[in-house]
């Protein structure tokens, strides 16, 4: 299937007005309607607009707030906890992130940690809004009612993909990091699934505790889960990671998996550094500089014609599609376009 192409703005105007004509309060609607294009323009194609429909239906479910606003839980000069009341994770996090940076010009950092948060999307999509004001941004996330990764050596999932995302200014394009504790998301294998491809790799384990390519191992009965970053070899390096974000989220906050299930949702850990509160940013951009140098100018191995930095090829999409416009995956208009009709929104023309 062609990729159809959409101006970015456009998008941005279709996502924010079919939240409203749900009932989402405006600034919230743009800031998901942001963040979901933003991570469809870096490439992100599970973690942008192809979310949109399921947001919808949470507004229409009640299980996600339209208005309000967080609630300071415990503030100190450097750290605050909030609730986030379960509103949109998107809007939340930038909040979060300008809260951040605004202790991080007083203090050197700052961190926000919010429980009952909704769904955050792309974690990467929030890191140029921190880089492009010459600061190191940390994002992750957990949802604490849902499993799908099991424990190395283990069969039986208990956490989430466990995402983690790092912002660093460079003297050029930042190094953006947005990976996941699990060697995959739900969202991708769910992508390989309905396009009936398999995945590149042995990355889930089956419902006997094999490993396997085949995505559909994880809706068939009884159900496969995800494997840790490491896979069954190496797995411990994902499985520790995963609980280091289950502590930085869930045990900061005071909120997750020992707790009643609400629904999808997201218990998220934002930090902001300021390098000038250390060396300084030229020092650090220095440093920055010359290790991505040396990454790019080591001898590439058979059938790789370069090395390339975290988030290289993202930056690269990302201006080439607001250029050209942003192509979509698929599977996205068709699945927003029920939600179109029936709000009264009129589809985007491709660009």
């Amino acid at each position: 299937m062609a990729e159809a192409r959409f101006a970015a703005d456009s998008l941005v105007t279709f996502a924010r007005t079919l939240q409203e004509r749900a009932g989402m309060r405006g600034d919230i609607a743009q800031a998901v309607a942001e963040v979901l294009v933003a991570g469809d323009l870096l490439g992100h194609t599970t973690h942008g607009l192809a979310l949109l429909a399921a947001y919808l239906g949470e507004i229409e479910k009640g299980s996600m707030a339209k208005a309000g606003a967080p609630t300071i839980v415990t503030s100190r000069p450097a750290a605050q906890t909030w609730d986030g009341g379960r509103l949109p994770g998107p809007w939340l996090t930038l909040r979060a992130l300008d809260a951040a940076a605004a202790m991080a010009a007083t203090h050197g950092t700052g961190t926000v940690v919010i429980r009952r948060s909704h769904h955050i999307a792309c974690l990467a999509a929030y890191l140029l809004r921190a880089t492009e004001r010459g600061l190191v941004a940390i994002v992750q996330s957990s949802d604490p009612f849902v499993a799908a990764v099991v424990p190395h050596g283990g069969m039986t999932p208990f956490i989430t993909p466990n995402p983690i995302a790092a912002g660093l200014p460079t003297s050029g394009d930042p190094i953006l990091i947005d990976v996941s504790t699990s060697i995959t998301s739900m969202g991708y294998a769910r992508q390989c699934k309905d396009a009936g491809r398999k995945l590149p790799g042995p990355w889930l384990i089956d419902a006997e505790g094999n490993a396997t390519d085949d995505p559909g191992a994880l809706w068939s009965q009884p159900k496969g889960a995800l494997l840790p970053l490491g896979g069954l070899e190496a797995g411990h390096k994902g499985f520790g990671l995963g609980l280091l974000i289950e502590a930085l989220t869930a045990g900061l906050s005071g909120f997750g998996r020992a707790d009643p299930a609400e629904g999808w949702g997201g218990t998220v850990f934002v930090q902001v550094i300021d390098p000038e509160a250390f060396a300084g940013i030229s020092a650090f951009r220095r440093q920055m500089d010359f290790i991505a140098a040396a990454a790019r100018n080591t001898k590439p191995r058979p059938g790789v014609d370069r090395v390339r930095m975290p988030g290289e090829g993202g930056m690269r999409r990302y201006r080439e599609q607001m250029l050209n416009g942003v192509a979509l995956y698929p599977t996205i208009m068709p699945a927003l376009a029920p939600w179109a009709e029936k709000l009264g929104v009129a589809q985007p023309a491709p660009a």
